[in-house]
């Protein structure tokens, strides 16, 4: 496209500062569909192709400063009737608009952030910008920075890119971009690949089953030896005529009963039907230690016909873990904090705390944290000597709705549900992060085979509360830097107001199960992941006739599915290639798909992700394939000798349009003589073929032949020389055709016709 042209005299430093603001703006709004290939190579620099063939190359994509810094962006091969902007931009894929960028309306042309490219003798050339060098290239420095202007290159994929300038926004054909990355980032648009719908490697939990085996449930543990699911449940109110209180043990895979311990020693130590509140934590090999109301520790395991347990003198329990050893148990009875003997019920340690119900052990670090959710405090005990260590504030003051306490195993960061928001602790006792949700805080859970944290939340259930709505919510995070790790996922009908729900993950985090007292059920959650390319293809330089392979692999859950896709006009539109449906794929190159993009595209029940573009390069054919093969044929029958004195043979007689001989080539040292020359025609034309020092491989025409060649052949009528004669099928990757035959003319003692 042709620059606007000039203003009226006077008025051409107004229009530059004007175009300044327009072009600048322009870039903040407007639209650049982008599908360039890039290298393959993920060190500096990076190079890029358009899709005219343009070279775009950045000094730096990866590991750089989130606070600014300036890379050197160079190009070559541009358009010289249509100026460019580079810039830094959110990245949005193929055909998709490459906006926010970085930089904001430029009153001065003073700008770093982006840098304005035009045609030689433009009327923007000047202070505002810089005219293209020689074949369309450029040199120029950009400031970029994370973080600006409406863009987090931190959140989103980003890419340095060219684009046609605001007075050729719909032209296309100068989009170009790399993708960079920042310290501690992954450079986006390479591995991992880019997802269509939603980000690549996106994790998402769905119900896959619903038990409702159990009762009322009330707690839960997924057994690390017997992997059993052991159920704590209360007595469901629907079910009148069964009562369903006890431990109840279920196949995790399918919900079915394994076994139900519904009774445990009571006050007189007789047995009597017990409900499980909370269950403390797995024995060896299999079988759980819980508690049951109001006073009771049991511990049974599957098969059990009752539970084994002690009851303690005192208030009702209201928490429990392991002890300090394997036969102890650390119970809370209010403010009284207990490490008891499970086999007798004896107290061999007791500390009364100024308040609180509930606590969570880390013996990793011999610490116990213990919360007072009405006065606001949380309570660090030492494990080995049985003090308060220290005591720190619950953000948000006293009165907080009771929610969990919870340690990471890994860290040691302490976990505190209150009302909508849960609390980070570290192991030092200093607050580090505050998630707040919009439901109430009721449980965690933590995985650290795959370092996240899972909470299960409830809504308040009163739904005269604009803020109610039934619905509970699943949240996962990252347990390191505590970013969300997964979609949020809506738990319908799960609320507080028959009790709170817990959770229970198996290790790296692949099924989630999830109670609902309130149903009387528990939801088994599966993990899903969007295809993540962990493989990908690189642009690849072929010759005419050579076989070449792409190939892309990726993950996901299900296991994607991937069709590969061409493109015939620099990445603006895209069909799928024909059968092509494994990882890798093979055809033949041909001339014909010279320039031509091809991608692999993943899809799975999660969403769909592309890998970046990449180009297809054909160069012709080197070496005896097509002009020594040629040259051979019509060259004829005489035969090279490296010996002195030698003579060739006469040359053979060719059919069809006249005779040719080849003169008998010699190679070899002096006083050679070639064989005696022979008449032919060829389209009627007629002349002298061979005479004395012909050449290897075939006669040079008429005379002497003193100009000698290799691999090439004659026409004896003309003396021109033949080229190869190569007939290549189009092109047709994109229509399917993978495999393309080369039809070539051979001829047999020089014989041509015209």
């Amino acid at each position: 496209m042709t620059s606007t042209p000039g203003t009226a005299p006077g008025g051409q430093s107004r229009l530059r500062r004007r175009a300044g603001t327009a072009a600048v703006a322009a870039l903040l709004l407007a639209g650049i569909p982008v599908g360039a290939a890039v290298s393959a190579d993920a060190g500096t620099p990076k190079t890029a192709t358009g899709p005219q063939g343009q070279k775009l190359t950045v000094s730096a994509n990866t590991g750089l400063d989130p606070a600014g810094q300036k890379v050197r962006v160079q190009g070559e091969g541009y358009g010289l009737t249509t100026g460019i902007y580079v810039a830094l931009c959110k990245d949005n894929g193929d055909n998709r608009v490459p906006s926010p960028c970085l930089g904001g309306a430029d009153m001065s042309g003073g700008s770093k952030t982006s840098q304005w490219i035009v045609p030689p003798g433009d009327p923007y050339e000047g202070d505002l910008a810089q005219a293209f060098g020689p074949g369309g290239t450029f040199d120029v420095e950009i400031e970029i920075a994370q973080k600006g202007d409406g863009l987090d290159c931190a959140e989103v994929a980003c890419s340095v890119v060219t684009r046609a300038d605001h007075r050729a926004a719909g032209d296309r054909t100068q989009d170009v971009r790399i993708p960079v990355a920042f310290a501690g980032q992954d450079p986006g648009g390479g591995g991992g690949g880019e997802g269509v719908d939603v980000p690549a490697g996106t994790i998402s939990y769905k119900s896959a089953a619903e038990f409702t085996t159990a009762g009322k449930p009330l707690d839960l543990l997924l057994h690390p030896d017997s992997k059993k699911l052991y159920v704590g449940a209360d007595n469901l109110p629907d079910t009148a005529d069964v009562d369903e209180r006890g431990l109840h043990v279920l196949n995790p895979e399918t919900g079915t009963s394994e076994s139900w311990i519904s009774q445990a020693p009571g006050s007189t130590g007789a047995l009597r039907p017990s409900a499980a509140a909370r269950i403390a934590g797995p024995l060896p090999g299999d079988g759980v230690v819980y508690n049951y109301p109001l006073r009771g520790v049991g511990s049974a395991k599957s098969g059990d016909e009752a539970a084994s347990g002690v009851w303690l003198a005192g208030p009702t329990i209201t928490d429990i873990a392991p002890g300090t050893t394997p036969d102890t148990v650390l119970v809370a009875q209010g403010a009284t904090l207990s490490e008891i003997e499970r086999a007798t019920g004896t107290a061999t340690r007791t500390l009364t705390l100024p308040g609180g119900t509930q606590f969570a052990a880390d013996p990793e670090r011999g610490a116990l944290w213990y919360s007072d959710f009405a006065a606001g405090k949380m309570h660090r005990v030492d494990l080995t000597s049985f003090t308060v260590s220290g005591s720190f504030d619950l953000p948000g003051g006293p009165g907080g709705m009771a929610g969990f306490t919870e340690t990471d195993p890994a860290t040691g960061a302490v976990w505190v549900g209150v009302d909508r928001s849960v609390l980070v602790f570290d192991a030092a006792g200093t607050l580090v992060k505050t998630l707040v949700g919009k439901d109430l805080a009721r449980d965690a859970a933590f995985d650290t085979a795959s370092g996240r944290a899972y909470v299960v939340r409830q809504d308040g259930g009163d739904l005269s509360d604009p803020a109610n709505d039934n619905n509970g919510t699943l949240t996962v995070y990252g347990i390191e830097d505590f970013a969300v790790a997964a979609k949020d996922l809506s738990l319908p009908g799960n609320h507080s107001q028959a009790g709170a729900a817990s959770l229970a993950v198996e290790p790296g985090g692949t099924t989630v199960f999830v109670t609902s007292p309130a149903e009387g059920k528990i939801t088994k959650l599966v993990r899903q992941v969007s295809p993540l390319v962990t493989r990908a293809p690189a642009d690849l330089t072929a010759e005419e006739g050579e076989e070449v392979a792409l190939t892309a692999e990726a993950e996901g859950a299900p296991e994607p599915t991937v069709r590969w896709q061409v493109s015939t006009d620099g990445a603006q539109t895209w069909k799928d290639v024909e059968g092509a449906t494994e990882s890798a794929l093979t055809f033949t190159a041909r001339t014909a798909q010279d320039g031509y993009r091809y991608r692999a595209e993943f899809r799975n029940d999660v969403g769909t992700t592309r890998t970046a573009a990449v180009t297809l390069t054909v160069t012709p054919a080197t070496g005896g394939d097509t002009g020594g093969d040629v040259g051979g044929d019509t060259g004829g029958n005489g035969e090279a000798s490296n010996g002195a004195d030698s003579t060739g043979s006469d040359g053979a007689t060719g059919g069809d349009g006249g005779t040719q001989t080849s003169g008998g080539s010699t190679t070899g040292g002096p006083d050679s003589t070639g064989g005696s020359g022979s008449t032919g025609t060829s389209g009627g034309s007629s002349g002298t073929v061979g005479g004395s020092g012909s050449t290897v491989g075939g006669g040079v025409a008429g005379g002497t032949g003193t100009a000698a060649t290799s691999g090439g052949g004659s026409l004896a009528a003309t003396g021109a020389t033949v080229m190869s004669v190569t007939l290549a099928a189009p092109g047709l990757v994109g229509a399917g055709v993978l495999v393309h035959r080369r039809a070539r003319r051979r001829t047999e003692g020089a014989t041509l016709t015209s």
